[in-house]
């Protein structure tokens, strides 16, 4: 039978063995942005070279920062717009009794099943009409419209797992429901609205298809990222270095975040 030292090496030797597989294709893409073109280009990865910051500047020089600029305004004003919609949602569909709910809910979570690709077609044709194609506000709306009901079945997921006696003790003493969310549930949910608000971001921060596809000079880093591949022709150090500087912030996020988001996903997990 194995003693519970040896099980416990052997986990944390598996966890890190994890880690370290799981951050190897980001290693791999950090250690190819320092190199040249020619080096990275090498079949066999060359561990010993002199590094460069070219790529890095030439990412500036390109004109990185509007676009950067753009990624910001739209993940922070989606992202916060996603959660003064989703509090008063999950709210209403979780602690206080709804009509249908039930329905309500798998309204929102249909949305999602549908291919983007889908509906790309009617939202051009519409924004065309409007004279909202290649702006921010356009794409505020659609990255609104991608994380409200990923919001929405979080925050309720989190909201469920608070006892029901709080918000009766709470109306007990005169505190209205919307006095009471303020007050009491928002204050103990805090974790999952951290937790929900950092991978909102994290989606609004990566997407893609709509930007390529409703965008062109107004747009967000993925499509800054598209500059430099070409057909014939892959500049690979160029793009680990601009990859690396789009993952950057997503990077520092989730580490000055870290303790909320664990707290946020394993909120109610131990009663």
């Amino acid at each position: 039978m194995t003693s519970k030292p040896l099980k416990t090496l052997l986990y944390s030797v598996l966890g890190w063995g994890g880690c370290l597989i799981l951050f190897l294709p980001v290693a791999y893409m950090l250690l190819k942005s320092f190199q040249t073109e020619t080096d990275a280009a090498s079949p066999a990865p060359k561990l010993a070279f002199s590094p460069t910051m070219a790529h890095y500047t030439a990412a500036f020089d390109a004109g990185i920062v509007p676009y950067a600029m753009n990624s910001l305004i739209v993940v922070v004003v989606s992202t916060l717009l996603v959660l003064i919609l989703a509090v008063p949602a999950a709210f209403a569909l979780s602690l206080v009794p709804v009509p249908k709910a039930q329905d309500a809910l798998f309204f929102f979570i249909s949305t999602k099943m549908m291919p983007i690709a889908a509906g790309i077609i009617p939202i051009y044709v519409i924004a065309n009409k409007l004279g909202v194609l290649d702006t921010i506000p356009l794409l505020i709306i659609l990255h609104l419209g991608m994380n409200l009901p990923l919001g929405i079945w979080m925050l309720r997921s989190f909201m469920q797992d608070i006892p029901k006696e709080v918000l009766e003790a709470a109306e007990v003493d005169g505190a209205g429901r919307w006095k009471a969310m303020r007050s009491i549930i928002l204050p103990l949910i805090r974790p999952g609205i951290a937790s929900t608000a950092l991978l909102c971001a994290v989606f609004s921060w990566n997407e893609y298809f709509y930007a390529v596809n409703l965008t062109s000079s107004n747009s967000t880093l993925p499509l800054f990222l598209q500059k430099f591949l070409s057909f014939g022709e892959l500049y690979t150090a160029q793009v680990a270095a601009v990859a690396t500087l789009l993952s950057l912030p997503v990077v520092i996020a989730g580490w000055l975040s870290q303790k909320s988001l664990v707290r946020g996903l394993l909120f109610g997990a131990v009663k």
